[in-house]
């Protein structure tokens, strides 16, 4: 099976690489650069080509890498992966969120009685669903959250924005800026997508001492660890039927 993983920075896709690197030490191919700069990695397992690319921040920069990429090569599954926003106290710094909903949280209108989604306003889609088995089974073996994922163009800063994002998404368990993007253009190609999100950040008033982005990198790089048997084996279950 072939998989395009795509973050948003550099340092996130060095950690994707990192844990879907099979040996200490070894020889890895230099990235490549796509067409529009992007650069791509490839890690090879048994059973598993992953490619891994560097998308650019926001959900608009994500959906042009990702429609770029997936213009170039046949791939089996989308992964959003990378750093966000937990949602306390079901997602606490240094863990795992996978995504069993990507949500374009702030796409949409503010109106005299509250926000409109876009699918509400009749203008496509918010939500994008990941394979529940695929998403319970990458759960279950990085020791994640399964939880809806929002995707954000503005990251929240704020008591009062964390508490209006509560209310209109109870069970979501971290926010990030770029699943939706990926996940509209993987649909865009008929694709399935899943997102995966270390925490290194409490969603709510901004406070950059309290990040802990190394920490949330060592977990990405251990959730890919865990996370590249389960696509082998999704992968071939998918083949098979």
């Amino acid at each position: 099976m072939r998989a395009l993983i795509v973050t948003a920075v550099a340092a996130e896709a060095d950690s994707v690489a990192a844990g879907l690197t099979p040996h200490a030490d070894p020889v890895t191919p230099e990235p490549r650069a796509l067409a529009g700069r992007y650069l791509l990695s490839r890690r090879d397992l048994p059973g598993l080509a992953a490619d891994v690319l560097v998308g650019g921040v926001g959900p608009a920069a994500a959906a042009a890498a990702t429609a770029t990429a997936l213009a170039l090569a046949d791939y089996s599954l989308v992964v959003s992966a990378g750093i966000g926003g937990g949602i306390l106290p079901a997602a606490p710094v240094g863990s795992l969120v996978v995504a069993d909903a990507v949500v374009a949280a702030d796409l949409g209108a503010e109106t005299p009685d509250g926000f409109l989604d876009v699918q509400q306003l009749g203008f496509g889609h918010s939500v994008h669903l990941p394979p529940a088995e695929l998403a319970a089974r990458a759960a279950e073996a990085t020791g994640a959250l399964l939880a809806p994922v929002l995707t954000v163009s503005t990251v929240t800063g704020t008591a009062e924005r964390a508490a209006l994002l509560a209310a209109r998404h109870p069970l979501a368990g971290a926010e990030a800026m770029e699943g939706f993007g990926v996940a509209e253009a993987a649909a865009a190609h008929g694709l399935p997508v899943l997102e995966i999100r270390a925490v290194s950040n409490a969603v709510g008033p901004r406070d950059r001492d309290a990040w802990r982005i190394g920490d949330a990198l060592a977990a990405l790089t251990a959730g890919f660890r865990a996370l590249g048997p389960v696509l082998v084996h999704w992968g071939e279950h998918r083949h098979e039927s």
